[in-house]
């Protein structure tokens, strides 16, 4: 008897299954990095969420890729600014560290 397949075949957006796989994987503090997703266009506004997304974490460390590297060197004047918004957002200290690399911005 075959199994219908056609649910496991559906798209899910990545942001949707973040939180779920971080719990399973990710210490306690990580998993409330995750929230980084859903509030980093809010905290840095428009010009900067379009050109520059965070892509991953390790630690207290946070990878965020951006489109060029004009706004790798622009970000990393701001970047005192954007780790302070996120923790304030965050409600904790949690990130200690941002490193911006040219990458896919989605």
């Amino acid at each position: 008897m075959k199994k219908d397949r056609r649910n496991k075949r559906e798209f899910v957006h990545i942001g949707d299954i973040i939180d779920k796989a971080i719990k399973n994987y990710r210490i306690e503090s990580d998993e409330e990095l995750s929230h980084v997703w859903s509030l980093w266009n809010g905290l840095v506004g428009e010009a900067i969420a379009k050109n520059a997304q965070p892509a991953a974490f390790k630690g207290k460390l946070l990878l965020v890729h951006v489109t060029s590297s004009t706004w790798m060197h622009q970000l990393q004047f701001m970047k005192e600014e954007i780790k302070a918004k996120v923790n304030n957002a965050l409600g904790k200290n949690l990130i200690e560290e941002i490193k911006f690399k040219i990458g896919s911005v989605e």
